[in-house]
């Protein structure tokens, strides 16, 4: 059913508000997860598995907190863990290892309950798949009383197999940890109950979906100088004079970049003068995907505007999505966009108007949108301009936090509510 609406298990910080003293029973045990009352804050653990992914949520904690909560992050150690402790309640580092790993794992787990404990929340919004998992079970354990799986895509989509099967059953055990399931995508919540992954839970949705909506006001091409245009083209060696095809995300199979690569190919035999500019960094060892002429790797940067004004179109040529910010980026800056009909990525673009859909893994139907962007700058300046107004209105980051903040403060009991 899917619905839409609006060092281990310490501080990473000694911050003045990270973490306060756990009650004790009489007989010295901790005492039981208190009720949200009108004289606290209801406190909240917002959860992924890699501070290398507290990124994706910029700006989201710190919302949280200033509208009302005691805001607490967890995730595996890393700087961006660090900066959070500074402006929330609280930032915890628990190694989370990715892949299946029985005794990390089970540490992992152990270090949450004792975390959750100490914390006793009033909810646990968790996201990506080992943080969700051993996150939700501690809360169910610890007896959280909201406890929500923030499903951001489907690992096991692209996976054959006992992995397969190994991500199938965690997945299930996620869903029956949580009390509620919050999709980023229409076609994802589709393929996560028709999956049968969700059992009785239902699968929400806030709005047109998105982990955090995209920043309009930051991703403004008109606020992009021509000097840092200038500036990333050099970087990368861009060519003058080729149509540009981008891509911007991490270099891994999953993306599907053997299919742009060999798409490539094929608009150069068609006497296409483009080039590929790649933005990102490698996330598969050995895998190196570009066998093409005239690509330019820039690598991971810190703010990719300058990249997105270079570009002529964003490919995203993906096997699999939640909901790709890249695609909501590239519009808000006026980028038209090709991408596929895979989960998550479907429901990016409107088909036809701010870009083209075409089938994950098909080099010639991928090469077949790529020119007819080329061919018709026409069509692309309106797609881009399409695109822009699309993000604006489904996709705007203030109204999917308050959401998301309006949605959490439904599934407090009703005394925790009114903050």
């Amino acid at each position: 059913m899917s619905r839409t609406l609006e060092p281990v298990g310490r501080p990473v910080r000694p911050a003045r508000r990270t973490l306060v003293a756990a009650r004790r029973s009489p007989d010295g045990g901790p005492g039981p997860a208190p009720a949200a009352s009108s004289s606290r804050r209801p406190r909240l653990v917002l959860t992924v598995t890699s501070a290398g992914s507290l990124p994706l949520m910029r700006g989201f904690p710190e919302h949280l907190q200033r509208a009302g909560w005691d805001v607490h992050v967890v995730s595996g150690p890393g700087a961006d863990l660090e900066a959070l402790g500074e402006v929330v309640g609280g930032a915890h580092a628990v190694p989370m290892q990715r892949d299946p790993s029985p005794v990390a794992d089970a540490r992992a787990l152990a270090a949450w309950v004792r975390l959750l404990r100490r914390l006793r929340p009033d909810a646990v919004l968790a996201a990506t798949p080992k943080a969700a998992l051993l996150g939700l079970v501690a809360a169910r354990l610890t007896g959280v009383p909201v406890r929500v799986y923030h499903l951001w895509g489907l690992r096991l989509e692209t996976t054959t197999g006992l992995l397969r099967r190994v991500l199938t059953l965690t997945e299930k055990a996620t869903a029956r940890a949580a009390t509620r399931v919050l999709s980023v995508s229409a076609s994802l919540s589709a393929e996560f109950a028709d999956g049968g992954l969700a059992g009785r839970r239902p699968v929400d949705m806030i709005g047109r979906g998105s982990s955090s909506g995209v920043d309009t006001q930051h991703f403004d091409p008109s606020l992009v100088r021509l000097s840092e245009v200038r500036q990333a083209a050099r970087a990368a060696r861009l060519e003058p004079d080729r149509f540009v095809v981008g891509y911007v995300g991490r270099i891994t199979p999953d993306k599907g970049l053997d299919t742009l690569d060999a798409a490539m190919r094929i608009l150069a035999e068609e006497g296409v003068r483009a080039c590929l500019l790649v933005v990102g960094e490698d996330d598969a060892a050995g895998y190196d995907p570009f066998t093409v002429h005239h690509v330019h790797r820039a690598g991971r940067v810190e703010d990719p505007r300058p990249y997105y004004r270079l570009m002529d179109v964003l490919c995203l040529p993906t096997l699999r999505e939640g909901m790709p910010n890249v695609c909501l980026e590239a519009a808000a800056m006026e980028i038209p966009v090709v991408t596929t009909t895979a989960t998550g990525a479907v429901d990016s673009i409107a088909d036809g108007e701010t870009g083209l859909l075409v089938p994950p893994g098909d080099a010639a139907e991928l090469a077949r949108a790529l020119r007819a962007v080329h061919h018709d700058p026409v069509l692309a300046r309106r797609m881009g301009a399409a695109g822009r107004r699309w993000a604006s209105t489904h996709f705007s980051r203030p109204d999917l936090w308050a959401g998301h903040d309006r949605y959490l403060r439904r599934q407090l009991p009703k005394e925790g509510r009114d903050r």
